[in-house]
């Protein structure tokens, strides 16, 4: 065999051998069926397209409408929906005579307490093509809006992503804090709280090992950041999840399938920021790319 005919042996050999990580078919549909949900669950009534308002309330009465003499005015709706009361924390929601105002789809017309500390249900409210939860962020009570028709959700064309690599479909092997252990996550707005540690995730990519600090119990979760942000991602990193490991502490850390945050959709979410530990010093080129301009 001459020296050309090992050379195009040697670079067929090598392009199946890309060809059968990157490209496997069962690997690709098995990630399109996944992505597909993840678009669908952003379009459905309670994902991140349609968000219209993040509305801090204060202590006492806070009247709602779509005019400006409301302390919290909607972008739609009646001009007058009627009034929350904040009160050492519990909110109230009293409707306005002449509004509808659904909870749980029930019509209302008194006073209906909608948070109370430690509840373990908080109702939706609905006026027209709107709906509403109480949010609590520290020690700050909100009101999250949803508009159902949003002009954001009924432009929305998908989001861009990566080719798929399975060269960022990695094992990782989860070691455990030796005794309970949390780590203070901050938010996008410069809140910060507690959350226990699951563990540190340990994998290697291209020979160099990292490592990544993971949340969660049955699903570990994963917030970091890469060299890609500034330029092709979204700038505050991103998520990944992860199966609980197995017996042995190994899981598989799939990056064809880091996602933005819902902070990258709307500017009415409060996302968490990557700890410092998860910011690493590579580039990930997998998963979903920068969307939009929030």
């Amino acid at each position: 065999m001459t020296y050309r005919s090992i050379l195009v042996a040697l670079t067929a050999l090598s392009l199946a051998s890309f060809t059968s990580a990157s490209e496997d078919p069962a690997y690709k549909a098995k990630l399109e069926s996944w992505h597909q949900k993840r678009v669908n669950s952003l379009k459905e009534e309670n994902g991140w397209l349609n968000l219209a308002g993040l509305f801090w309330l204060k202590e006492g009465d806070n009247t709602v409408g779509s005019i400006s003499d409301n302390k919290v005015v909607f972008p739609a709706g009646d001009k007058h929906i009627g009034t929350f009361q904040l009160k050492n924390g519990e909110v109230t929601f009293t409707p306005d005579a002449n509004a509808e105002v659904l909870a749980n789809g029930e019509k209302i017309t008194s006073p209906q307490t909608i948070f109370s500390e430690g509840s373990k249900k908080v109702p939706t409210l609905q006026h027209k093509s709107l709906r509403w939860v109480v949010i609590k962020r520290g020690d700050k009570y909100g009101i999250r809006l949803r508009d159902l028709e949003s002009e954001q959700l009924k432009s929305f064309h998908g989001i861009e992503r990566y080719p798929v690599n399975e060269k960022y479909r990695v094992k990782a092997h989860l070691e455990k804090p030796a005794t309970p252990t949390t780590v203070s996550i901050v938010n996008i707005i410069g809140q910060a709280s507690d959350q226990p540690l699951a563990g540190t995730l340990v994998f290697k990519l291209d020979g160099k090992t990292y490592r990544l600090d993971a949340t969660g119990e049955d699903k570990l979760f994963i917030v970091f950041g890469d060299g890609t942000n500034k330029t092709e991602t979204y700038g505050s990193g991103r998520f990944i999840y992860a199966d609980e490991p197995d017996a042995e502490g190994n899981t598989i850390l799939d990056f064809n399938q880091a996602i933005n945050p819902p902070c990258a959709f709307t500017p009415y979410a409060t996302c968490p920021l990557p700890l410092k530990q998860n910011k690493l010093a590579v580039r990930i080129p997998a998963g979903e790319k920068r969307f939009g301009n929030h």
